[in-house]
């Protein structure tokens, strides 16, 4: 029997090809300009996320009775702590590099929008994090913002003195979306490309640049 179209998921397939061709998903060289450290911190960031996910599910399933008694538990929440730490210098040095590189230049800017839009996420996610530490640092913490919240009328259905809710915000819907949002971010990256030095000479081995097409 031939084949007709390949149906629906044919369909999805060639689409997903055209918009990301595993040359580009997936390329085996790079620029030369790459070299600079400055484009390592996007990785170093992702790395560290990673960490920061993985600690993190694991505190969420054990509970806050086994990191705050567990020697184990306490060194899992260490790790998790110092990971996201890690993950915000990170972020911020990269975000500065790259808006001081001008990222946004050659059909970029989403992929500048996606990347800034994950650093807010970054800030609600570790904001609730701090809320649902279940120790005396995180109720008054709670107790400080939600005079804030109450200040500005988001306090009623934004309660950070609602354990629960925090809970919810921090381990589920704030990570899903960052989450998302960093997936998105790495997707364009990897079909616009990296963005070249604001000097950079363009080569020609890699034919014209996004910036000179235009």
């Amino acid at each position: 029997m031939s084949e007709v179209g390949g149906g629906w998921t044919g369909a999805v397939r060639r689409r997903a090809v055209r918009a990301l061709p595993p040359d580009k998903l997936l390329p085996d060289t790079q620029p030369a300009y790459m070299a600079s450290w400055i484009y390592v911190f996007g990785v170093l960031t992702v790395a560290a996320l990673i960490v920061v996910l993985l600690t993190g599910g694991v505190l969420a399933l054990k509970g806050p009775a086994w990191w705050h008694v567990s020697g184990t538990g306490t060194y899992v929440n260490g790790l998790h702590l110092w990971s996201v730490e890690l993950f915000m210098f990170f972020m911020v040095i990269h975000l500065w590099g790259k808006f001081f590189m001008a990222a946004w230049r050659g059909r970029r800017a989403l992929t500048w929008v996606t990347g800034a839009v994950c650093f807010f996420a970054s800030i609600g996610t570790a904001f609730t994090g701090y809320l649902v530490q279940q120790n005396f640092d995180s109720q008054w913490i709670a107790g400080q913002a939600k005079d804030g919240l109450n200040s500005v009328g988001i306090g009623a259905f934004f309660n950070v003195l609602d354990f629960g809710q925090m809970l919810m915000w921090h381990i589920v819907l704030l990570p899903f979306a960052l989450g998302l949002l960093t997936v998105w971010h790495i997707l364009l990256v990897r079909l616009r490309g990296i963005v070249p030095p604001i000097d950079a000479a363009p080569d020609p081995a890699e034919g014209p640049t996004q910036e000179a097409a235009q």
